[in-house]
């Protein structure tokens, strides 16, 4: 297929390349956006979710490697999305492809999730023979959920942050839908952020004065879940680093999840609950080479992520440190910045609390090997913005385990707490030992850097592997629902 084509009426001028993403003001929006090795960029601008685009404009104006236009006349509310082309030699990293429209990978809302119907979201055609070197020509632009200018004005109703020091939080991990999607809940808005406030008074109740909340950044659900018939609940899978799920929100109006989420964290915030995000900033959702081209891929897919192969494919494939396709490529600078903007978005605008950092093992990464003075944990220690919230990191990956070795801003899940006490509840022998270091802080594992016994989040179970049930239930895992033979999942449960 062509190239896209410029045709708009609308007024517009250069603008500006900052901030990165939809910026609204008076007299219209400002778009910017990076792209290192795209030739042309072109803004798509919507007036229906599934329509095509009322304006397509070429983007003529680059700084550095920040493409940027201000469009006037636009307003919060539009949707909008991307179109790139650039070199087509996935071989070597390159996978432009000018026919697939792209999410803004600054985007503060989608209108939808993205689903991958008719395999419209592969850039390839998957039954050639060559599978992704092929190129797939057809356009999608009617399926892609769009973007949405997002205004971040909200009634804060003069929020304060709890601000509880890590010697007094209790912890409660809990997934925003499944909380309330029960009707046993009796929420009125079950499975929502508004449900969720519904239920606050119950988390007073228990006791609890931080809720750790399950991936809420905007995910997808993988194909072969989907030709399963199963879903992907949890939310491992990001897409939308900016943007809150739309699938929690009322969907009353476009973009309405995002003051729905502003609202659950100001009345946790009232009930003196903070509010810590499980956050995914190890891969996207974009998977392997076979996987979609849904926003990063298509935009400068060498830049994002990490990428190998051999002599006659150096740039084809994606190094796998989280077991999901890909790794995001945080020794790059523009990559840090995506991460670094979106942390303190989440703290500046959405005013959350904390995070608690995925596979975070995978951030201190460079040249393949964990590093606790990598680059983007220097940049999270200068950030005057994130000295203020709690970084929980989950200190492990496929390859590494990482338990007392992250930088001195860092708290941890200690793994190493979870297993001895579960060994030493079940009677296993030689354990008193290691309790005695568990139940007194873990000074061997924070006591000589700087850190204190306060850094280490204990716990017995998690969203991951066995609950408190299982452990004392059964001898080993049973997830057959799941149609992977029972093999996915850890048998390291350290149960009955």
């Amino acid at each position: 297929m062509a190239s896209p084509r410029h045709a708009t009426t609308r007024k517009v001028t250069p603008g500006r390349h900052y901030p990165l993403g939809a910026t609204p003001g008076p007299e219209g929006v400002n778009f910017a956006f990076y792209s290192q090795h795209a030739s042309e960029v072109f803004l798509l601008l919507f007036d229906r979710e599934d329509g095509d685009p009322a304006d397509v404009i070429r983007i003529e104006n680059r700084t550095k490697h920040l493409w940027h236009v201000f469009v006037h006349g636009v307003k919060a509310g539009q949707l909008y999305g991307y179109k790139v082309e650039g070199p087509f030699d996935p071989a070597r990293g390159m996978r432009f492809n000018g026919s697939k429209l792209l999410i803004d990978p600054y985007a503060k809302a989608l209108t939808a999730r993205p689903k991958n119907i008719g395999n419209l979201l592969l850039a390839y055609d998957p039954e050639a023979p060559e599978k992704d070197l092929s190129r797939d020509g057809r356009d999608n632009s009617r399926v892609v959920p769009k973007s949405i200018v997002v205004d971040d004005v909200f009634d804060w109703r003069g929020d304060v942050p709890p601000d509880i020091p890590l010697e007094k939080l209790v912890i409660y991990e809990v997934h925003l839908k499944g909380f309330t999607a029960h009707p046993s809940s009796r929420a009125a808005a079950p499975g929502t952020y508004l449900g969720f406030i519904e239920k606050i008074p119950h988390l007073v109740e228990l006791g609890i004065n931080a809720v750790e909340l399950l991936p809420v950044q905007q995910y997808c659900v993988e194909d072969f879940l989907e030709a399963r018939g199963l879903t992907n609940s949890w939310g491992y899978n990001t897409i939308g680093f900016f943007a809150p799920e739309v699938a929690y929100g009322s969907g009353r109006f476009p973009a309405c999840q995002v003051g729905e989420f502003k609202t659950l964290v100001r009345e946790l915030h009232r009930s003196g609950i903070e509010v810590i995000l499980d956050v995914v900033y190890n891969h996207t959702a974009e998977g392997n080479e076979l996987g979609p081209t849904i926003c990063f891929k298509g935009i400068d897919n060498p830049t994002y992520y990490c990428l190998t192969g051999g002599p006659d494919d150096p740039g084809r494939y994606y190094m796998n440190y989280t077991g999901c396709g890909n790794s995001l490529k945080l020794s790059h600078p523009a990559v840090i910045r995506l991460v670094m903007d979106s942390l303190r978005y989440w703290v500046e605008t959405m005013h959350v609390d904390g995070f608690r950092f995925d596979l975070a093992s995978v951030l201190g990464r460079e040249e393949g090997m964990f590093r606790a003075s990598a680059s983007f944990f220097d940049a999270i220690s200068q950030d005057p913005a994130l000295q203020r919230v709690k970084l929980i990191a989950e200190p492990w990956d496929l390859g590494t385990y990482q338990v007392g070795n992250f930088p001195v801003d860092w708290s941890e899940w200690n793994g190493r707490f979870r297993d001895t006490v579960r060994k030493f509840v079940k009677g296993d022998g030689g354990q008193v030992r290691d309790l005695g270091w568990r139940m007194t802080g873990s000074a061997d594992l924070y006591g000589d850097d700087g850190r204190s016994a306060y850094h280490s989040i204990n716990f017995v179970t998690c969203h991951d592997g066995f609950t408190l049930h299982d452990i004392v239930s059964y001898n080993g895992k049973h997830n057959e629902a799941n149609l992977e033979g029972n093999r996915d999942g850890t048998d390291d449960n350290n149960s009955w």
